[in-house]
Order: C-alpha cells, then sequence, then structure tokens
C-alpha cells in the first residue's frame, strides 16, 4: 500500500491532528499530502472527512492560539525565531505585518493559503492587540476554509478513483515516490533561496562597532530604519538620526538618497535579510556606497549603543502615503 495511505489507515485521526499540528508550530514538514491522501480516503469511508476536518482543525486552533499568546507576550523576538523556522526570511515578517495592518480579519482568513503568512500571522494578531475571541474566530474561520480545500481535492480525487478503478495503479505506483519527491524538493529550494541570499549578505554588511566608530568620528551616515511601523510602536526608538522608510518606499525614492557617503540599513530580521534584500535592490539602482547593518537594531541595542527616541509622527515614513 503507497504512503501516505497506510500510515494514515494506521494511525488515523492522532495522526493527522500531529502532522498538521508540526506543521502549524513552524516546523517545515508540509501537511498538504497528507490532508490530500485523508480527503481521497474519506469516499471510500475509510476515514471520516468531517473526522478529519475536526482533527485538522483542532491541531490549528491549538497551534495558533499558542503562538498568538507569545506573540502578545514576547513580540517581534519570537517573530524572528519563526522566521529561521520557516527557511524564508527575506519576506515573511514585513508581508506579515503589512497584511495585518491593511485587514487583520481578511488577513487571517486567507493566511493559510499564502506561503510565509501561515505560522507569522497568529504571533503577529497578538502582538498588535488583536482581542483572542475576535482572533479564533476569523482563525477558525480562515483554517476550516484551508483544510476543506485540501480536504475536498482529495476526496475529488478518491471519488475519481471509485468512476475509474485503473488510476488507483498508477497512484500506487506513483504515490508514495511523487509523496518523498514532493517533501525534498520543497526543502532543497527554501534552503538554495536562503543561501542566496545569506551568501550576498556576508560580503556587504556592516559590523555595529565601524558604524558606531563613523559616528564618533563625525563621519556623515545616511542611516535608515527599515522596521515595520508596528514595530515602533511596541518599541519607539531607533539609532542616531536614522530615518525610517519601507523598503519599497526607500527605492521609490531612490533619487533622494545622498551618494556621497555611506548608506546604511538596518532592520530586525533574521540576518538581516529584509536590509540585505533593500541593499541589493538599491545597489541595482546605482547606490554603490550602502550596507546592511550587522545584527541590525537588536545588536546594536545589545552593545549598549546610544538610541534615539522616535517621536509619534515626524520620524515616520508610513508605507500609505508613499506608493
Amino acid at each position: 500500500m503507497p504512503l501516505p495511505e497506510h500510515i494514515l489507515l494506521t494511525y488515523g485521526y492522532l495522526l493527522l491532528f500531529g502532522w498538521v499540528l508540526v506543521e502549524q508550530f513552524g516546523i517545515p514538514l508540509p501537511a498538504t499530502p497528507v490532508l490530500l491522501t485523508a480527503g481521497g480516503l474519506s469516499a471510500d469511508h475509510q476515514l471520516s472527512f468531517t473526522g478529519a476536518l475536526v482533527a485538522g482543525l483542532a491541531a490549528c486552533i491549538v497551534a495558533d492560539s499558542t503562538w498568538f499568546l507569545i506573540g502578545r507576550r514576547y513580540g517581534h523576538h519570537v517573530l524572528r525565531i519563526l522566521c529561521k523556522l520557516s527557511m524564508e526570511p527575506t519576506i515573511c515578517v514585513r508581508r506579515t505585518q503589512d497584511s495585518f495592518s491593511r485587514n487583520r480579519s481578511l488577513m487571517l482568513v486567507f493566511a493559510k493559503f499564502v506561503p510565509g503568512l501561515a505560522t507569522l500571522a497568529a504571533p503577529v494578531a497578538g502582538e498588535n492587540g488583536m482581542s483572542l475571541p475576535a482572533f479564533l474566530f476569523f482563525d477558525g474561520i480562515g483554517a476550516t476554509l484551508w483544510l476543506c480545500a485540501l480536504l475536498g481535492a482529495g476526496r475529488l480525487f478518491g471519488d475519481a478513483l471509485k468512476r475509474d478503478p485503473s488510476l488507483l495503479d498508477w497512484a500506487g505506483r506513483f504515490s508514495g515516490a511523487l509523496f518523498l519527491l514532493a517533501i525534498a524538493g520543497w526543502f532543497t529550494w527554501r534552503l538554495y533561496r536562503r543561501r542566496i541570499v545569506l551568501r550576498n549578505l556576508v560580503k556587504s554588511r556592516l559590523e555595529p562597532q565601524d558604524l558606531k566608530a563613523q559616528l564618533d568620528a563625525g563621519e556623515l551616515v545616511y542611516i535608515v530604519d527599515l522596521r515595520h511601523p508596528l514595530e515602533l510602536l511596541a518599541e519607539p526608538f531607533t539609532l542616531p538620526s536614522a530615518m525610517h522608510f519601507s523598503p519599497d518606499a526607500l527605492a521609490a525614492r531612490h533619487t533622494e538618497i545622498p551618494r556621497d557617503r555611506d548608506v546604511v540599513l538596518f532592520c530586525t530580521c533574521p540576518s538581516e535579510a529584509t536590509a540585505a534584500k533593500t541593499a541589493m535592490a538599491l545597489h541595482k539602482l546605482g547606490i554603490e556606497r550602502v550596507r546592511p547593518l550587522r545584527g541590525g537594531y537588536d545588536e546594536w541595542k545589545r552593545l549598549g549603543f546610544p538610541l534615539d527616541e522616535v517621536p509619534p509622527v515626524q520620524n515616520v515614513v508610513p508605507v500609505s502615503r508613499v506608493s
């Protein structure tokens, strides 16, 4: 019997619950093949569609509510950890925060369909003060839609098998290999993207001590704070004389960036990913003296270097004002 049918029939709803729970906690182990298989097995009543839905929904609620409460307590620090687990650190935090800023309820409903948003949505909602009942309501709707879509797709395939049993020979011959190949390919692609970003980052990043020495010597440095505005609400401090821009806004206004001094970018992303990506984009626009700050805001703060308080409006350039 091909994988993962044999495993599902042996361990049933407990395996389904555990597999979805592991993925929703941020471990990069895709649950899609298992949910599709469970939907297919429900066509022959070997598994209950409703039972599979309840098991998956319970796993989503347990994982998401846990991350919601952790996000409420620990803020962006937990987002850094989740980005490292996701192996896609370049956009995950900012994309989730942008989506949450535009429409928090809609973001929660569709987050599980979007790579990079699924795990981050819950802690971002907790960090930014959403009430737990509202979170559970919209997150439950989103989880139900996601599970029904995958289980339903599997059920349709199972119905096709009932009408044409010859499809089972093809599926049985290749499903196990395709299942393993899909997981291996998924891991390989994520690792490849991460390696490329980190390789470019290492070549150009600036040490905090070097930036501090430049500032102490009175050198002119154009410092850009790339953190999301939501992060400034929780921690309203920045590096001395830093300007605040979103990455897109900075690229759109690149003609305003001085060319006669170093341009230093910082964020709170794992491995300075947003700063590195923005630096590479500015290089393509002809700005040569641009470098991400190693360790970003957190490393500068850890070293005890001076910080400026961020006024409520003056230093913040909201994304909506520059598009």
